[in-house]
């Protein structure tokens, strides 16, 4: 199967409504027909709360490098919609702002094309000339056989992988750091 014809692009302060229909839209999916738990969240929860679309806005006007930042591109079909996304975010501690978080995600008719590889490339791409990073990290459920082989494939290592990290809707869960060093 070959990739639709879309368009990556950092994403444009205009389209954060759009954004956070896509993510509800995909967070409702969380550990739903046959799909894996990708967020560590109930299947009963798994909505975009306000108060989380608002903390998320507000860090995309965080300039990079301070406390908070965060930075994402977006993958559009000819139509405008989004097909998929890709976030780096700062970490949460002062002293790894050589280090960022990776967050992605791709819409269900536009999986199995490559699509995810080509966000995380995009990201991976950017953090490779952006200093002060050198690294870029991401979390994973155990349970995610697919993400885990995405961003294997990316080079990613996995670094530490916690059992039973979580307890979700009755069931243990696991949860994979991975690593990728980008200078």
């Amino acid at each position: 199967m070959s990739l639709p014809l879309l368009h990556i692009a950092p994403l444009e302060p205009e389209r954060l409504a759009q954004l956070f229909i896509y993510l509800d839209d995909q967070l409702q999916e969380n550990g739903r027909d046959g799909m894996p738990l990708f967020q560590p969240l109930s299947r009963l929860q798994s909505r975009l709360m306000p108060e989380k679309a608002a903390s998320f806005a507000a860090s995309f006007a965080v300039p990079f490098g301070q406390p908070g930042w965060r930075r994402m591109w977006i993958a559009l079909d000819s139509l405008g919609a989004i097909a998929g996304h890709v976030d780096l975010r700062a970490r949460p501690d002062p002293e790894s702002a050589h280090r960022a978080l990776l967050g992605m995600g791709v819409h269900r008719d536009y999986r199995r094309f490559g699509l995810g590889r080509q966000l995380v490339d995009t990201a991976l791409a950017w953090a490779g000339v952006t200093p002060p990073l050198e690294w870029v990290d991401l979390d994973v459920l155990a349970g995610n056989h697919a993400a885990r082989r995405l961003y294997q494939r990316a080079g990613f290592a996995a670094t530490c992988e916690v059992p039973d990290l979580y307890r979700i809707d009755g069931q243990s869960h696991g949860s994979v750091m991975m690593s990728r060093r980008v200078r």
